[in-house]
């Protein structure tokens, strides 16, 4: 078997057609052993179809990459035994109970038997389910299912792990302690790439790429993508402010405004000082609590799919 590589993934220009859809176009990455690397994206963006390529689901219509050493187009059968796949439907059996499920798991991705129950223990001990072992699957809550969707995903301790919107519909408190459980995962050798809606997460990645109608808008870590849309932050309050954001969203140096309660939050671009700006245009309203916030990926996101969405060319 293939050592692992210290690029655990590299892709050239890969793309992929359904018919005279364009699906993904010309998207290269590179991702390293050991990062958690986000891919972010709106609905039909490509994300999910670019996943199934790198997993040797779907055959690239065109360009090259090659995945834990072995390549996509050639070696699919290959690279499936080397990787966990997880979704936000990840299919646990819901009539078998928890460590059944894992040693289903076990099973399928060829853990040896001489070492399976010991592999099934050690898995239910880090997950923090051994008082669980017994239960059935169906009845537990969409966070505990979701811990043994990503131990059956790990049982065979691949060197890669997908995770396609994995935290989708899970309560806050069991979010936060997948993240915990991703970068022990992480800290641990094994690379992890995951699409996710929610920017806080994508705060949490290493690394993130950017995808937009099937191509790659921008990769890198979180802070150097924020950078490279130069947006400074003001957050301020604002009295009557639904017509103040309107003022403020007609300026052309604008980028966002949104309301968070009373509060409005404001991001400009060209290097334009949020605060200065905003008092030149709301001097006919009054302003309290002006304070200099952090630009997010958030801020970076919209910034990037409102500049695509603007260059796109219209229909007659």
């Amino acid at each position: 078997m293939n050592a692992v590589p210290e690029t655990i993934i590299r892709t050239e220009h890969l793309s992929r057609r359904f018919g005279s859809l364009v699906a993904v176009s010309d998207v290269s990455l590179e991702v390293r052993r050991g990062e958690i690397f986000g891919v972010l994206g709106p609905n039909g963006a490509g994300k999910s179809t670019t996943i199934r390529m790198l997993c040797g689901i779907l055959d690239p219509s065109g360009g090259k990459g090659t995945v834990v050493g072995y390549d996509i187009a050639r070696e699919s059968e290959k690279i499936k035994q080397r990787i966990g796949y997880m979704t936000q439907r990840f299919s646990l059996y819901e009539d078998l109970t928890v460590a059944e499920n894992l040693r289903f798991y076990a099973g399928i991705y060829g853990v040896p038997l001489l070492t399976r129950a010991a592999r099934v223990r050690a898995v239910l001990e880090q997950t923090g389910l051994t008082a669980r072992k017994d239960q059935l699957s169906g009845t537990l809550s969409g966070g505990w299912k979701q811990r043994v969707a990503l131990a059956c995903a790990t049982i065979h301790e691949p060197p890669l792990l997908f995770l396609d919107e994995p935290t989708a519909g899970v309560d806050p408190v069991s979010r936060r302690d997948f993240w915990e459980r991703i970068h022990e995962i992480a800290a641990g050798g094994t690379t992890v790439l995951l699409t996710t809606h929610y920017m806080d997460e994508a705060e949490r990645c290493h690394r993130l790429a950017f995808i937009f109608h099937g191509e790659l808008l921008d990769s890198g870590t979180p802070d150097q993508i924020i950078e490279r849309r130069k947006l400074a932050v003001v957050e301020l309050e604002v009295d009557r402010a639904h017509e103040a954001a309107d003022v403020l969203r007609a300026h052309p140096d604008v980028e966002e405004v949104a309301h968070y309660g009373h509060v409005l939050r404001v991001a400009t671009r060209n290097g334009r000082d949020p605060a200065a700006l905003a008092r030149e245009l709301l001097r006919a309203f009054a302003i309290s609590n002006v304070r200099a916030a952090r630009a997010t990926v958030e801020d970076a996101f919209v910034a990037m799919v409102r500049a695509e969405e603007n260059h796109a060319p219209r229909a007659d």
